[in-house]
């Protein structure tokens, strides 16, 4: 069965929460969030694509970023790991949003786990952001 690929509104909303708290640097205008259907991956949860320089050029727009979720394993989370998963994929996008990604040695547990406590306190209104490094 091939892989299918359907925009997922609630994702892009529950994307954009996230941006919008920890990443401000994301054009969520330019970031759209899908489910992936039939994937062979083993291990991945979702992945980020982005459209590079080459390509910008070659087709005269700005970098656009894609978050793929893969539902077969994305779906059976916790709406916690939900949450972990989305920062990461967003933390990959950099601060030029240009095109390029940041690489695991950024995009790692422990600052995932920062974000999603910043994240979690914001929610629920306990944002100090004097004791918090970013």
């Amino acid at each position: 069965m091939p892989i299918t690929y359907d925009f997922s509104p609630e994702m892009q909303r529950k994307a954009e929460d996230v941006a919008n708290a920890l990443f401000p640097h994301v054009k969520m205008e330019r970031v759209k969030c899908f489910m992936s259907y039939g994937s062979s991956s083993r291990n991945t949860i979702a992945r980020c694509h982005a459209l590079g320089k080459l390509m910008q050029k070659a087709i005269g727009v700005k970098a656009h970023y894609a978050i793929e979720f893969i539902s077969e394993r994305f779906d059976r989370l916790s709406e916690d790991e939900k949450t972990k998963v989305i920062i990461h994929e967003l933390m990959h996008i950099p601060k030029s949003f240009g095109g390029g990604f940041k690489h695991h040695d950024w995009v790692c547990e422990k600052n995932i786990e920062l974000f999603h406590k910043k994240f979690i306190a914001m929610k629920n209104g306990k944002d100090d952001k004097d004791r918090l490094w970013w």
